[in-house]
C-alpha cells in the first residue's frame, strides 16, 4: 500500500529535495498535500507530476491567482494552514516539514494531529517553542524526528544512548558568530537542560 505523504515547503530547497526522493520511487508514495508561499511555477509542476488532491498557497494573491487559473475540480486550494481539518478525516503516514525559519512553526503544529511521523527541516521551530511541539507530539502520538544534520546527530545520540550523556556540546561554527573576531566568542556559553 502506498505511502500517503504531505510536503510543507514543497517549492523550497529541502521539499525539492524529498520531491525528488520520492520521484525515484513514485510507486510506493501518494503526495496528499503540497504547499508554497507564492512560488506557483515551482508548485504547478510538482502538482503536474503528483496531482495532489490539496494545495495550501498562504500568499493571498498568489493563492488567488492560482485559484483563477486552475478549473481542476479534483483538486482543492487553500490559502492556510487552519485548513487541515477540512483535508484529513484521519491521520496519513509521513509528513515533510520544510518551511525555513519562525514561519515553519504553526504549520508544524497545526500538522501533527494528522500526520503518523513529522520530519522536521526547521531548527528554528525547535528552538522557540519545544515544549509547545514536544507537548502535541506526546497528545497525538506522533512520531517526530529532526533532520537538519546537527539536530538529527544530536537526536540519533541521544536516543540510542541518553543513559550515558551527560552534556552534548555544538560548536559556534556559523550562525550569528560566524563573522565575530574570536575574542567576542570566547566567553560565550548557554546551557539547556
Amino acid at each position: 500500500m502506498k505511502k500517503k505523504i504531505a510536503i510543507l515547503g514543497s517549492t523550497g530547497s529541502i521539499g525539492k529535495s524529498t520531491i525528488s526522493i520520492i520521484s525515484q520511487d513514485k510507486k510506493n508514495f501518494d503526495v496528499i498535500l503540497l504547499s508554497t508561499n507564492k512560488n506557483l511555477v515551482e508548485i504547478s509542476k510538482q502538482y503536474k507530476k503528483f496531482k495532489p488532491k490539496f494545495l495550501i498557497i498562504t500568499d493571498y494573491k498568489s493563492y488567488i491567482k492560482f485559484k483563477k487559473l486552475n478549473n481542476n475540480k479534483n483538486l482543492k486550494i487553500f490559502n492556510n494552514y487552519n485548513s487541515l481539518k477540512k483535508i484529513f478525516k484521519k491521520k496519513i503516514d509521513y509528513t515533510m516539514s520544510a518551511i525555513s525559519g519562525f514561519e515553519g512553526l504553526k504549520p508544524t503544529l497545526e500538522i501533527i494531529p494528522y500526520t503518523k511521523v513529522v520530519a522536521i527541516a526547521n531548527k528554528e521551530s525547535l528552538i522557540c517553542a519545544w515544549n509547545l511541539i514536544k507537548n502535541k507530539n506526546k497528545k497525538y502520538k506522533t512520531l517526530f524526528i529532526p533532520i537538519d544534520s546537527e539536530h538529527f546527530s544530536i537526536w540519533s545520540l541521544i536516543n540510542n544512548n541518553s543513559d550515558e550523556i551527560d552534556k552534548v556540546y555544538i560548536t559556534a561554527s556559523g550562525g550569528p558568530f560566524i563573522h565575530k573576531k574570536k575574542r567576542f566568542t570566547k566567553n560565550k556559553t548557554q546551557t539547556r537542560n
